[in-house]
């Protein structure tokens, strides 16, 4: 019997995910691992900011027009479906070396090799959640030591619009293609972060427990050798707390979450403090042979 609903959520996850035999990989741009989108809904208008020691993220809201008058806010992208679909668009480009996406069947049926239904509801989150992804503007700036950089544009260059079904329920997902903007792609296929499918699939539902695990697999490669690492509560709140107003309020529902996020990274080698987290290298999720043998991909950043 698992003595919390955190524990049996982390048992569920890890059940689903040893038992998974698919070993397919997906990749995220490394700052997405440091800094990700909200988890809730925030008002129309609202954008939103992100800031880590060494990355800071501001998503800005996009407008639709409408016809015959102004404009009007389309919203932040927000929850696990936005994570989703811009872990697909990103694992596709690296996938083709082609910043030029096939979306429709494609997205429709790696959505369902996660679990997530395309009818219904879920239907309708994709859709507003691609609409927002594709009409929002994000700035990343990232230090490293003494330099800085800035990393500023749309996702997307071409809109990602979603088709309603017919009355037979045959319309197909997405009307055309996607197009990562020039920018995103280059820093995508210089900073990649490789993930397991099978992981990403145990934790779809969960949009904190998927930002926990991303940047777990982004961190704790490439920590030295015997040399661990402490993150403070008060660092971690600033990364993953942004929805929070209470540091006591966040810190029960990020323990639950980290315990489900490494249900599905077995080899991460961290511990739970009085003071914070203690990070020690692990092994990366995806073995690099995998990487090299099955993307363009490198190295991570």
């Amino acid at each position: 019997m698992a003595p919390t609903d955190g524990d049996r959520r982390a048992i569920e996850a890890a059940i689903q995910y040893m038992a998974d035999e698919d070993a397919g990989v997906g990749f995220l741009y490394s700052g997405w691992c440091q800094a990700a989108l909200p988890h809730k809904k925030l008002a129309d208008d609202a954008a939103w900011k992100i800031e880590t020691d060494r990355v800071t993220l501001i998503v800005e809201p996009g407008r639709r027009n409408i016809p015959g008058g102004g404009m009007e806010w389309v919203g932040a992208p927000y929850g696990s479906r936005a994570r989703l679909i811009l872990l697909f668009l990103q694992s596709e480009a690296l996938r083709t070396n082609s910043r030029d996406i096939e979306l429709g069947r494609s997205l429709h049926m790696w959505l369902g090799r996660l679990g997530i239904p395309i009818g219904g509801k879920s239907f309708k989150d994709v859709r507003e959640q691609a609409e927002r992804l594709s009409r929002c503007r994000m700035t990343f700036h990232i230090t490293a030591g003494d330099r800085a950089g800035l990393v500023n544009q749309n996702i997307v260059d071409t809109a990602m619009f979603v088709q309603e079904p017919s009355a037979e329920g045959q319309g197909s997902l997405f009307v055309e293609t996607a197009r990562l903007s020039e920018t995103f792609f280059e820093q995508l296929r210089k900073h990649p972060v490789p993930l397991e499918e099978s992981a990403i699939r145990a934790i779809s539902n969960n949009s904190q427990a998927l930002d926990i695990y991303c940047w777990l697999a982004y961190r704790l490669h490439v920590l030295p050798s015997g040399k661990p690492i402490s993150v403070s509560w008060r660092a971690l709140f600033g990364q993953f707390g942004a929805s929070y107003k209470r540091i006591d309020h966040w810190k029960e529902r990020f323990i639950d979450s980290l315990k489900i996020a490494t249900a599905v990274y077995p080899h991460a080698n961290i511990e739970v403090a009085p003071a914070g987290l203690v990070l020690s290298q692990s092994r990366p999720p995806v073995a690099p042979r995998l990487v090299s043998g099955g993307s363009p991909a490198r190295a991570q950043g």
